[in-house]
């Protein structure tokens, strides 16, 4: 049984920075594509960041240059290093997997098919 748990989130002021991590466990293969995901009160769950197999990832508009995905080294850990915080980026974070070769590793996929999702860690972003 795969299981993920966010962690790392809280209430920083805008221009501030977060990291949170989301600790795997129970996987029983290496081709998953990870990521990251946020909802805003009110509104749908929306894509952050992914990651693949391969170590390459890829952002929603709303973040690039700002936020940056990546793996520990035993790949158990999936980490969100999240700068130059905006009052916009709050909200629930969650991370998720599923069983996608890297072709198939973007926001718009793996949000509809992911089989995994934590439990989310909030993070609040005051002006």
């Amino acid at each position: 049984q795969v299981q993920l748990a966010e962690s790392g989130g809280g209430s920083v002021q805008a221009g501030g920075s977060l990291t949170l991590s989301c600790e795997v466990s129970g996987y029983t293969s290496n081709n998953y594509c990870m990521g990251w995901f946020r909802q805003i009160l009110g509104n749908d769950r929306e894509g952050v960041a992914t990651i693949d197999s391969d170590g390459s990832s890829t952002y929603a508009n709303s973040v690039k240059g700002r936020f940056t995905v990546s793996k520990g080294n035993a790949e158990n850990t999936l980490y969100l290093q999240m700068n130059s915080l905006k009052p916009e980026d709050t909200g629930m974070y969650y991370c998720a997997a599923g069983l996608a070769s890297p072709d198939y590793c973007y926001i718009d996929i793996l949000i509809q098919n992911a089989n995994y999702w934590g439990q989310g860690t909030q993070v609040t972003v005051s002006s």
